[in-house]
């Protein structure tokens, strides 16, 4: 089996195990959709965070035989998120079923919303205290399977965007509207080749627009910190929440703010950005053209 067919593999098995648990939990797919992309985002940031760990320690001056605490601003040059050790998705596989595993996981959300303020406020947290603390065992360790430590490249990555797919295909959160498929934005960033300045997309939904740039400018080896500045309006306040942990996960930096890009644009950005990307929803009745 070659490693894309055992990623493909995995995805379906991890999703398999995630919606069979929403079908022994008081959640319906509407209600199950944030703690599960919470748990995926707290997984991602772990994979990239263990991905770049090592090299940062390598590059860290030395002095008197010891060596500098690793920093958020370490991790944010390598487009990672810095975790304390109570995020850290290891710890959270650990707890023994006599712990509160939703207070750990909300402590990790905190922890991780103390170190970034662009997602105070955002990670889903007291939706867990509605998940029983055994269901939620089963959930982290379904999303922490050990042959995901044996594949190489941006996996979970990889599975945070299937998982998206999935609650999408089910209607899960605003309509599927959030979400537009990485096959069609891909293409999108691919023709256009935002290689530097302001990429807006209009209608973000879950911030696809924003992470496929960043992979177009990584591409070339450059950091897209650097190289891009993002912008993002979205009408549903649950769906920024989304697109601010996707942008957070893949260490991006971006402005995105609750808006109808057909009657406002706070970034006061018509006729100014280098790029606008977009996927609208275009099914949407009743807009005032004038």
């Amino acid at each position: 089996m070659s490693q894309l067919e055992n990623i493909e593999a995995i995805e379906k098995r991890l999703w398999s195990a995630a919606d069979t648990l929403r079908a022994n939990s008081n959640y319906a797919s509407n209600e199950y959709f944030m703690p599960v992309m919470g748990l995926v985002f707290l997984r991602h940031a772990y994979s990239r965070y263990l991905a770049v760990k090592d090299e940062i320690i390598a590059s860290l001056p030395t002095r008197g035989g010891k060596t500098p605490k690793l920093t958020k601003k370490d991790f944010s040059k390598k487009s990672a998120i810095f975790l304390q050790p109570e995020a850290q998705f290891d710890f959270l596989v650990a707890l023994k079923d006599s712990e509160d595993r939703a207070k750990a996981v909300i402590d990790a959300m905190e922890s991780i919303e103390g170190d970034y303020e662009t997602l105070r406020g955002v990670l889903p947290k007291k939706e867990y205290r509605e998940l029983d603390n055994e269901i939620l065992g089963q959930l982290l360790r379904a999303l922490n399977p050990e042959e995901l430590k044996k594949v190489t490249g941006d996996v979970f990555g990889r599975i945070y965007e299937y998982f998206l797919t999935q609650f999408a295909d089910q209607k899960a959160h605003d309509g599927g509207e959030f979400f537009t498929p990485v096959s069609l934005v891909s293409l999108i960033a691919n023709v256009l080749e935002p290689k530097k300045g302001t990429v807006l997309d209009p209608a973000c939904g879950s911030g696809g627009m924003f992470v496929q740039s960043a992979r177009f400018v990584e591409n070339l080896h450059q950091n897209p910190n650097d190289k891009l500045n993002f912008y993002g309006l979205e009408k549903n306040g649950t769906t920024i929440d989304l697109a601010k942990m996707n942008l957070a996960v893949h260490g991006l930096v971006g402005d995105i703010k609750k808006a109808i890009s057909y009657y406002e644009d706070p970034h006061n950005l018509y006729k100014k950005a280098d790029f606008v990307m977009a996927n609208p929803p275009f099914n949407v009745d009743e807009i005032d053209a004038d």
